[in-house]
């Protein structure tokens, strides 16, 4: 490097579920992400899961020179020293535990690292954020978050239900996370968080991290970056810069048949909630100014011209996923 070479920062994207390929691969070295963590299921049981995690160690192991595994913030750093993406394993649902709570250290001994107690509706843990009623945390979810600390799995309520989340915040002896949703005090969507939620959430030391998902923004497709970045900057004045980061929630080209998956797993016919007609039929567009991973330099343009210093825009864009890893992956110290 000389001496005029800008050092690059750490940019981490929280949370993806695009259809992998080389191409996109190639994209996140054009991002220059350090650190990805991939949906690795959504309704699959545990050897379901098993499988997807073959399928990505394949693509690490074909190729070398652009992917490595990330267990931990050590391999976030050796994968932006050497021009790689650290790939991030994450589970949004509790499907891969099945009813057993010993498969929790299984999924983290290969390579999960996040996952949620419900996706949208109710699991044997907690509540999903599409049920009428909300009972909270079953005696079973308080079981599994002291498991999940115990081996280092951060839970994620992403998807979860008001009081199931505030229950889980509570419960847990490490901070959680909500690795993908928005201020539902800047768009009313069931799927984002009330203030009341992420005050609680930051107070814990937990992270959210901003979702570019059409329908969790304000005026959804058409959302701007400069209404994306000022939700940012009114977050950062409510709950501190140190807890904020970005988990895109990504779908790059998903076909929209993947839809039905994620939405209806094996457990609906049809589909029977969503957040307009549109939801279950496909993908809704992406914003113009971030239609893919390519794009994600626009964030750091974004919160620049909003008012962001430097070092605050690399926390949110980087850092503070990075902290947050060095603190929550590995297992809980004995006292």
């Amino acid at each position: 490097m000389t001496p005029s070479t800008p050092i690059r920062p750490i940019r981490i994207d929280n949370l993806q579920y695009a259809n992998w390929s080389p191409e996109l691969f190639a994209e996140m070295a054009d991002a220059a992400l350090s650190a990805v963590h991939v949906t690795i299921c959504y309704h699959e049981n545990f050897r379901e899961t098993v499988a997807n995690m073959a399928t990505w160690n394949r693509y690490i192991e074909t190729h070398p020179a652009r992917l490595m595994h990330g267990r931990t913030g050590a391999d976030v750093r050796q994968a932006h020293a050497s021009g790689r993406t650290a790939i991030f394993y994450g589970f949004q649902n509790c499907a891969p535990m099945e009813d057993d709570i010993g498969l929790i250290e299984i999924l983290h001994q290969l390579g999960g690292r996040f996952m949620q107690l419900s996706y949208n509706n109710q699991s044997l843990l907690a509540t999903g954020c599409y049920e009428a009623e909300d009972p909270g945390l079953t005696r079973f979810g308080r079981q599994a978050i002291a498991e999940m600390n115990r081996v280092g799995l951060v839970i994620d309520m992403s998807h979860s239900a008001p009081r199931s989340t505030l229950e889980a915040i509570d419960t847990s002896a490490r901070p959680i996370a909500i690795t993908h949703a928005n201020p539902s005090w800047w768009h009313a969507a069931l799927r984002n968080k009330s203030d009341e939620v992420i005050k609680a959430l930051t107070a814990r030391g937990g992270m959210i991290g901003f979702s570019l998902y059409p329908h969790h923004l304000k005026d959804g497709s058409a959302c701007t970056a400069e209404s994306f970045c000022k939700m940012i900057a009114e977050a950062a004045t409510r709950y501190g810069i140190e807890s904020l980061g970005i988990g895109s929630d990504l779908c790059q080209n998903q076909p929209d048949s993947v839809v039905a998956w994620m939405r209806n797993g094996r457990w609906a016919r049809e589909t029977d909630y969503g957040e307009g007609s549109a939801d279950a039929a496909g993908f809704p567009p992406m914003p113009k100014w971030f239609q893919g991973i390519r794009d994600f330099p626009n964030l750091a343009k974004g919160l620049e011209s909003v008012g962001f210093a430097t070092e605050e825009i690399d926390a949110i864009l980087g850092l503070n996923w990075l902290r947050f890893y060095d603190e929550n992956f590995t297992p809980q110290k004995k006292a």
